[in-house]
């Protein structure tokens, strides 16, 4: 068996897979509530792995477990440093602090990098040769598949395309105003769309304008969700064009957000990429949302543990 440890910016899940890697067994799941601090999260985090042990009597069949965490991050060492949307998470030696508690060795991967190898190995990437994943979830972060192998570059911070800056303004995202992240992430697009309709009406919105409460408006047809949405639709389409010039890549999988609401994102996004990539490229690319779905974050954790052995 393998146990996958998949930590969000929001939420925090621990599962136990068979050994193929594609049957969960049991899953346990908690908020990450980040303000808390690692140290608290990181109790919560021991408690799952030794409580989902116990529960499946399985101690003796765990063969290792994997982390999928947002980077930066040092895998080779297995500590966190310092991700955007985990606030005093520093240095944080994830790896030796499960082994030391829980007596399962395991093994650390940037959350897109995981995500990455996850749809490649099961999901819409099989078979690809070359492969851009991208999160588009409470952050914006690249996984990449070059010429058949995962690339993570000199220091494990290939793929961080959400500090790419976008516009010389906007909202904030990855500590950069009018950056890839800011436009394209959960965050990004509460933000962004507070800020306009604050521009608009003059006035603080009632509501949390949440992206999946504005995805919900959309769909009943509000005129300021359908702008908001086709903006940032926009916005996917100038990162992927940058994506697309610079790698060359025969598939782009986008996963939460767009696998969500990509009825509310292809077309502008599609536009923005006829009107800023080069042509011969984008004709050799496909862009699809995760095949693995909600299931994408729980496989790729174990997918680390397995990618390991």
């Amino acid at each position: 068996m393998y146990i996958g440890i998949d930590i969000g910016g929001t939420k925090c899940a621990v599962t136990l897979a068979d050994k193929s890697g594609e049957r969960i067994i049991s899953k346990i799941k908690f908020p990450t509530d980040a303000p808390r601090g690692h140290a608290a999260v990181c109790a919560d985090i021991v408690r799952a792995v030794n409580g989902i042990i116990k529960e499946n009597d399985c101690r003796d069949r765990v063969i290792s477990a994997g982390v999928s965490c947002g980077g930066p991050l040092d895998s080779k060492r297995g500590v966190i440093l310092s991700p955007p949307n985990l606030p005093d998470w520093d240095g944080v030696p994830i790896t030796d602090i499960i082994e030391r508690s829980c007596g399962v060795k395991t093994y650390l991967q940037n959350d897109a990098n995981a995500c990455a190898l996850a749809e490649w190995k099961f999901g819409a990437g099989r078979g690809c040769g070359n492969m851009i994943f991208l999160t588009f979830g409470t952050g914006m972060g690249a996984g990449l598949i070059l010429n058949g192998r995962l690339y993570s570059g000199a220091n494990d911070m290939a793929g961080e395309v959400g500090h790419i800056r976008l516009a010389a303004d906007g909202p904030e995202g990855y500590g950069k105003h009018g950056s890839f992240e800011g436009f394209c992430s959960g965050g990004g697009i509460e933000r962004y769309a507070n800020a306009e309709y604050l521009r608009v009406s003059g006035r603080e919105p009632e509501e949390r304008l949440t992206a999946a409460y504005l995805a919900e408006k959309a769909d009943g047809g509000d005129a300021f969700a359908l702008k908001i949405y086709r903006d940032c639709g926009e916005k996917l389409g100038e990162g992927l064009a940058v994506l697309v010039d610079v790698l060359n890549p025969e598939l782009i999988v986008i996963g939460s957000v767009f696998a969500r609401a990509e009825r509310l994102l292809r077309d502008s996004m599609e536009q923005a990429l006829r009107r800023e990539a080069l042509p011969v490229s984008l004709g050799a690319c496909r862009i699809v949302p995760s095949l693995l779905g909600e299931n994408l974050g729980d496989m790729a954790a174990i997918g680390v543990a397995m990618c390991n052995q």
